[in-house]
């Protein structure tokens, strides 16, 4: 996995004409489908845009960057704006029917959601789904890097901005992060650079 890690970089230049297949489109989507969650309970979205016109509005809104339009696709991940009793009694009733078990008999694991719940401020839980959205980036990031997909993480857009040309806000979402996915272009000067991280001895603390 190491050599993979070492592979990837933050694409900043994608080919256009290098395109996605389906199969490992579903192998990226299927990755994040699987993420990790705080208790599971998977607080977002992800859309996939492929549509050329609407990557261009986007563009507008992520200062200009030329990886939204110049890959593959472009994904974005969305937290939910609302986390509530009912979303958790839901999510309850989901594992029970997998499981084949009572929602009844998850009452306990119900309650102790809902009070952890009650106890933030509804900006802490907004604040709490937007990391939640990160554990999904960093699974895409492994994926991609596996499946030798190029990707480049990018906080720079002006997200309400971006969810108004996505009409995220009918779909109870808000965007977190956007994700272009696909192809490295051959005169993509950062592909060329030495991976500068510091040395384990200087981010690991030992007990």
């Amino acid at each position: 996995m190491n050599d993979y890690l070492n592979w990837r970089y933050a694409t900043k230049k994608f080919d256009p004409t290098q395109k996605i297949t389906k199969q490992e489109l579903d192998h990226l989507l299927e990755a994040l489908r699987l993420s990790p969650s705080s208790f599971g309970l998977q607080p977002w979205k992800f859309v996939v845009i492929q549509d050329e016109t609407l990557r261009k509005e986007v563009r507008k809104y992520a200062w200009n960057q030329p990886q939204v339009t110049d890959a593959s696709h472009l994904i974005v991940l969305c937290s939910l704006k609302i986390m509530d009793e009912n979303y958790i009694k839901n999510f309850v009733i989901y594992i029970a029917r997998t499981r084949a078990v009572t929602p009844e008999s998850l009452s306990g694991y119900e309650q102790m959601m809902v009070a952890t719940l009650k106890n933030k401020s509804l900006d802490e839980i907004s604040n709490w789904m937007k990391r939640q959205v990160y554990l999904a980036l960093g699974m895409l990031l492994c994926v991609c890097a596996q499946k030798g997909i190029d990707s480049c993480p990018m906080e720079g857009f002006e997200p309400k901005k971006v969810d108004g040309v996505l009409g995220l806000d009918k779909q109870g979402v808000e965007s977190v992060v956007l994700c272009p996915v696909g192809y490295r272009a051959e005169d993509d000067h950062y592909a060329h650079l030495k991976k500068v991280r510091f040395n384990k001895s200087e981010i690991l603390i030992e007990k």
